[in-house]
């Protein structure tokens, strides 16, 4: 009878022990899937975080000031389709400053509209949609903040 406890009490801490396993096995391969997405989502975000745009004040070579855009790629691949979405006034409707390609390691200027000029006070950064090398769009806010564009 002592040998007939003992086979069963030695079975069920195998069993427990092989349930414990598979328990601790499935959440270190879950942590493992969570790591690899994170992991793959900073890759897809790796070019986009290196855009950024903002509207600065430039003196021309005739002393004149002029407001203008700056966009600058700190990545290692071009950029597609760059567009500047202006906000509109009044019953305006919506329109955007098409740039297309930034090159790598690049800052492209454009001109500001000229009404700006007026309510300008320090460089700030604007709202900028682009294509990544992979085909991706991305938007980036006036609060620098980056998200996938549909």
């Amino acid at each position: 009878m002592d040998s007939d406890w003992l086979g069963a009490f030695a079975d069920s801490f195998a069993a427990v022990g092989t349930v414990g396993a598979f328990v601790i096995g499935f959440l270190l391969l879950r942590r493992e899937h969570h790591r690899e997405a994170d992991r793959a989502e900073d890759e897809r975000r790796a070019q986009a975080e290196r855009i950024s745009a903002w509207v600065e004040l430039t003196l021309k070579i005739d002393g004149n000031r002029e407001l203008a855009f700056h966009i600058h790629n700190a990545s290692a691949m071009p950029i597609y389709e760059v567009e500047l979405p202006l906000p509109a006034r009044g019953d305006e409707e919506p329109r955007s400053e098409f740039v297309g390609l930034v090159p790598p390691g690049q800052t492209v200027q454009r001109l500001a509209p000229a009404d700006w000029l007026r309510s300008y006070v320090d460089p700030e950064p604007v709202q900028i949609e682009f294509l990544d090398s992979a085909g991706r769009r991305w938007s980036r806010d006036e609060q620098g903040a980056l998200s996938r564009a549909e």
